[in-house]
Formats: structure tokens, C-alpha cells, sequence
């Protein structure tokens, strides 16, 4: 019997490389097999842990509204700032569409009988969970119960003017994302709106009044409210409120107030554009004279003034200058996980700004994974993604093309469906 024979290759016919090769394909197999179970068990045990972050989330959420309706006014408040940072933070649209009815009915008493603070509080939370609820039925519902209290805090002139900031910035959103299919809602806020900031424009004899205290800041966040719903009017109502309030804003660019007059620039640079999309010959009369008034304070050095407000003023007013004059508008880019949403025109900052002021940083979240605030800015539904779709991006200006065809499309659908209402506006 030769080597071979003796370890049996005669019997069963395999090489030592053939014995190695069968062993070394058992050892891959039963690793492989291993690794499959461990990772099964890895993604099991991550799905279990999610399961329970979201329970423990929903279990503080539950107890943040019953927060709410505590006797202790200091607990109401710490619920009202804990529930404004997760609606802030994270979409829970499920979570809420379940509690809507009983967190409209806390945020309803708050805003009768809270404090300057909790009211405050309570007006911003109400406009996060419209935003929440994506502006639909439910949303329009609790709109149409909670508009009155707004509207009566935000005239009434011995309420904190923090309060009537807040009911202004609710009222704008509410009523910008709650699409009521009549054009009430909408022609009654911007009457209301605008009743707020005209104190602030000049007298018959064109002189501006003198600002009561606080009263800048007021009509700054109204003026702001009344801009957004600007973007909803239909073309003949542009019309009308062009020739109101153009001249009127004009003279407001020599308020006092940086702030006032900053929310009067933006808003001009707003409305041109809105009547250059209506009419691409659309021009400003006195063109010269706001060109000068825009100079003045885009190079404006008055040692009185802030240095940080000096220097905010005359990046706006530069900007806005520029637009009037070559309709050229300076694109910003705004980045969300692997998307980017591109703020290319004053109607459209005018928007996030809206969205940015109310959110925060939460912003970035909700334009990820809120259909509605996606809707808005024309992203289409949230992504889900994996490798493939992360290698397979398109280019950033084939993105911008389609975010602001997306944008326009979107703004002369919402306007299609106003210009039935124009008989009412």
C-alpha cells in the first residue's frame, strides 16, 4: 500500500486540495450562516429598542398634556414648552390625530385664562399642531374654534403685546396651512392683520406716528403674518392691495424701528415680485424715489444705531435694492439630510422664514419627513433611502430646476383654486 492508499485516497478518491477546499466551503458556510443569525438578531434587537424609544416618547408626551391641565400654572407652561419642542423636533401626526380634540381644548383654556406667558405659549403650540395634523379637516377644525380668542387677544390693546405677537404669527400660519375651501378665513385675517400694522403708517398729512412702546414689534410680526397670506391672494386682489400698500410701506422705510422697517422692506420687495408675476410689466411708481429711500439705508452709517443692526440693515436693504432694480434675486440653499430645498425668490423666503420662525431648527426635520411642509416647498413625498438611492443622486442644478418648477406649480394650483373665490375677496 502506497501514502496515498494508506490515508485513503484510493477509497474515496478526493485530493488533499479537494479536503481542504470541502472544508474550508463548510467553515464559510457555517460562518456565513452564523452571521445571518446574528445579524437577524442585531435588527431584532434594534427594532425592540425603537419600539420602546417610541413608547417612552409617547408615555412623556401623555403626561406633558395632562401637564396641561394642572391647577399649577407653572406646570401648564413647562408642558406647553416641552410639547412645543417635540412638535418642534419630530413629525407625530398618528400620536396627535388620536389627542387632538382634548390638547385644542387645554390650549383653548390657556389662551381665555392663562397668563401673558402661557398664552404666548399656548398660540405658538396651536400653530404646530395644524402643521402637525397637515392643515386638513382636523386642522380647519380646531382653527375655526380657537380663531375668535386669537383674533380677540391680538386687538385687544391692553393685552401683553408678547401675547398679540404670538396670536398674530398663529393666525398668519393657521390660516396658511388650514386651506378652507371658501376664502372667508382668509380675507377676514388679512383685514384683521392689517388693521394691527397700519398704526403704523403715516397720517393723512404724511407724518408717522410715534411709536407706543412695544408697538413696533407687534406690527412687525403681523406685517409678517399678513405677507405670507399675500402669497395665497389671487391676481385681482393683488391688484387692490399693490396700490394700498406699496406707497404706505414706502414711507414706513423711515420708521424708527430697524426691525419695523426691515419687515416694511421685505414686504415691498414681496409685493413687486408678486406683481411682476401677475404682470411682467409690472412697475412700481415713483420708482426713483424708493431706489433712493432703499440707497439710503443699504449704505446707511449712523453711529446711533446698533452695529449688528446697521450691518442686518444694509445686507437686506441691498438685496431688496437689487431686486428692484434688476429683478435678480440671490439664491440660498437650504440642506436636509440628502436633499436640499432652494430658496430662490422673496415669496418663497417669505415661507420658510414663516416655517423657520415657528420650528426653529426643527425645521430641517419636518421639510425630511412633514408631507405638508414637503408639499409646500414642492418636494413631493418623503424619501426612503437606501445605498443605491444615495449613489444615484442628481445634480444640484437639475434639483434647483425642479424644486422651483415643483414651487410654481404648487403656488398657481393654490391660486387657480382662489381665483374661484375672487368674487368673495
Amino acid at each position: 500500500m502506497n501514502r496515498n492508499e494508506k490515508w485513503g485516497e484510493g477509497e474515496s478518491g478526493a485530493s488533499d486540495d479537494e479536503l481542504t477546499s470541502d472544508i474550508l466551503s463548510h467553515c464559510s458556510s457555517a460562518s456565513a450562516s452564523e452571521s445571518t443569525a446574528v445579524l437577524e438578531e442585531a435588527t431584532g434587537a434594534e427594532q425592540v429598542d425603537e419600539l420602546t424609544a417610541q413608547e417612552e416618547t409617547e408615555d412623556k408626551l401623555k403626561q406633558c398634556i395632562d401637564n396641561l391641565m394642572d391647577k399649577s400654572s407653572k406646570t401648564r407652561l413647562a408642558g406647553l414648552e416641552s410639547l412645543r419642542q417635540a412638535f418642534s423636533s419630530k413629525v407625530l401626526y398618528d400620536f396627535l390625530t388620536e389627542r387632538r380634540v382634548t390638547i385644542s381644548d387645554c390650549l383653548e383654556r390657556s389662551l381665555k385664562k392663562g397668563g401673558v406667558e402661557e398664552q404666548a405659549a399656548a398660540a405658538t403650540l396651536f400653530t404646530l399642531l395644524c402643521i402637525q395634523l397637515g392643515g386638513g379637516d382636523e386642522a380647519e377644525e380646531g382653527f375655526k374654534v380657537l380663531r375668535p380668542i386669537l383674533t380677540a387677544i391680538l386687538i385687544d390693546s391692553t393685552a401683553s403685546i408678547v401675547a398679540r405677537q404670538s396670536c398674530a404669527r398663529a393666525l398668519g400660519m393657521c390660516c396658511y396651512v388650514c386651506t378652507a375651501e371658501e376664502g372667508e378665513d382668509l380675507v377676514k385675517s388679512l383685514a384683521l392683520l392689517e388693521s394691527v400694522f397700519m398704526s403704523s403708517y403715516p397720517n393723512r398729512e404724511g407724518t408717522m406716528p410715534t411709536p407706543k412702546p412695544g408697538s413696533p414689534a407687534l406690527h412687525s410680526a403681523a406685517l409678517q403674518a399678513w405677507s405670507l397670506l399675500v402669497t395665497l391672494c389671487p391676481a385681482s386682489r393683488l391688484t387692490v392691495l399693490l396700490n394700498l400698500h406699496l406707497p404706505k410701506l414706502q414711507a414706513c422705510l423711515q420708521s424708527s424701528d430697524v426691525n419695523f422697517r426691515i419687515a416694511a422692506g421685505e414686504t415691498i420687495a414681496l409685493l413687486v415680485e408678486l406683481g411682476r408675476d401677475v404682470d411682467e410689466e409690472f412697475e412700481v411708481e415713483d420708482s426713483e424715489s424708493l431706489c433712493e429711500s432703499l440707497k439710503g439705508l443699504a449704505t446707511d452709517g449712523n453711529k446711533h444705531r446698533a452695529k449688528n443692526d446697521r450691518r442686518k440693515q444694509r445686507s437686506i436693504f441691498r438685496e431688496v435694492l437689487h431686486y428692484i432694480e434688476s429683478e435678480d434675486f440671490t439664491v440660498e440653499k437650504i440642506r436636509f439630510g440628502v436633499e436640499d430645498v432652494y430658496i430662490d425668490s422673496f415669496t418663497r423666503r417669505r415661507i420658510y422664514d414663516a416655517f423657520k420662525e415657528i420650528m426653529e431648527s426643527g425645521v430641517r426635520h419636518h421639510l425630511q419627513f412633514n408631507p405638508l411642509v414637503r408639499d409646500i416647498f414642492g418636494l413631493g413625498a418623503p424619501l426612503i433611502l437606501d445605498a443605491t438611492a444615495k449613489s444615484n443622486k442628481i445634480s444640484r442644478f437639475e434639483k434647483h430646476l425642479f424644486n422651483s418648477a415643483a414651487f410654481k406649480a404648487r403656488t398657481k394650483q393654490r391660486n387657480k383654486v382662489r381665483d374661484k373665490r375672487a368674487d368673495i375677496m
